[in-house]
C-alpha cells in the first residue's frame, strides 16, 4: 500500500524555547504513514529559507518521496506556538507562506501520479478544496481534515468530494457531535470522523456510530496527536477493506479506532509533531 499527502507543510515555532519542529496536516500524514511502515509521498509548496531546507532534508531522511513538489523563492510556511497559562496555543503564523502566492493546481502529470496511492490525504489549511474534484474523478480515494475550520457551507461544498472526513470536535457536546456527522455523511463522505480530545473519537458509517476513548499517557506534547490518530485509522481501514482479513465493518471500524488511539498515545510522548526540532 502507498498513500500520498497533499497539501500543507510548516515549521511550528515553539517561541518560549526557540524551537522549530517540521508539520502541517498534509505533511503529518505522510510522516506518520512512514513510521507506520506503509510507502509514502508527499506532494506541497516549499519556499527558499532554512525552515523550508530543513523540513525537505528531514523528509529526505525518513526516505518521504517528494519528486513531485513545487519550490519558489520565499518564506515557507510557519506557525508560532506559546505557552499560555501552561498549555501550548497557535497564537500566529503567515498564512502558508509561499504556498500563498503559488497555490497547488493539479496537473495531468500530477493526478497520473497520484493515482498509483491508495489514498491522497490533504486538509483545509491546504486551500485545495477547487481541486479536490480532480482526484476524486480520477478514481483516487480521498480523506480531508477539516480541522475546526470549517461551516455548514463549506462541508457541503467539499464532501461530495472527499470519503473521510476529519473534523476537530472538541467544542460540541456528544449530541451535536452525532448530528454533525451525519450531515457529513450525508453530503457525500463514506465516513465522518470526529475528535474530541480528552473524550476521544466517534466515527459514523452512515449506519452506527462509534466511540473510541483515548489512551491516557502524560503527554510531552499533544501536537500532531489527531494527525497521528487519523492516519493510523484509515491506513488500518483501508488495509482491511483490501485484505479482506476483518469479516464485518464493525469489527474493522472498532479495531482501527483502538490502532489509531494507541498511535495517538505515542505521538504525544515527541516534542513537536514528529520531532527533528532546531533551533531558529
Amino acid at each position: 500500500m502507498k498513500v500520498i499527502g497533499v497539501g500543507d507543510n510548516v515549521v511550528d515555532q515553539y517561541l518560549y524555547k526557540r524551537t522549530m519542529y517540521p508539520g502541517g496536516n498534509a505533511l503529518n500524514f505522510s510522516v506518520y504513514a512512514k513510521q507506520l511502515g506503509v510507502e509514502s509521498a508527499y506532494l506541497g509548496v516549499f519556499g527558499s529559507d532554512r525552515a523550508a531546507k530543513h523540513i525537505t532534508k528531514t523528509l529526505k531522511n525518513l526516505e518521504v518521496d517528494l519528486s513531485h513538489c513545487r519550490f519558489h523563492d520565499g518564506e515557507n510556511g510557519y506557525a508560532q506556538v506559546d505557552l499560555v497559562d501552561g498549555d501550548r496555543v497557535f497564537i500566529g503564523g503567515n498564512g502558508g507562506g509561499v504556498q500563498k502566492d503559488h497555490p497547488i493546481v493539479l496537473t495531468d502529470e500530477d493526478l497520473e501520479y497520484i493515482k498509483t496511492f491508495e489514498v491522497a490525504h490533504s486538509s483545509i489549511y491546504s486551500e485545495m478544496e477547487a481541486e479536490l474534484h480532480k482526484l476524486k474523478e480520477a478514481g483516487v480515494k480521498v480523506s480531508f481534515d477539516f480541522s475546526a475550520d470549517y461551516n455548514d457551507e463549506i462541508l457541503e461544498k467539499t464532501c461530495q468530494h472527499v470519503d473521510f472526513s476529519l473534523l476537530s470536535c472538541g467544542q460540541w457536546k456528544d449530541e451535536e457531535v452525532e448530528e454533525l456527522l451525519k450531515r457529513v455523511h450525508s453530503y457525500g463522505s463514506i465516513l465522518a470522523i470526529g475528535t474530541m480530545g480528552s473524550r476521544g473519537s466517534m466515527v459514523y458509517d452512515g449506519k452506527t456510530f462509534y466511540r473510541q476513548e483515548p489512551h491516557f499517557v502524560q503527554p510531552v506534547d499533544t501536537l500532531g496527536a489527531g494527525d497521528s490518530f487519523f492516519t493510523t485509522f484509515i491506513l488500518h481501514y483501508l488495509k482491511g477493506k483490501k485484505e479482506k482479513t476483518i469479516k464485518t465493518e464493525a469489527e474493522l471500524i472498532k479495531t482501527s479506532l483502538v490502532d489509531g488511539a494507541k498511535f495517538a498515545a505515542k505521538t504525544c510522548l515527541v516534542d513537536g509533531a514528529f520531532g527533528f526540532g532546531i533551533s531558529f
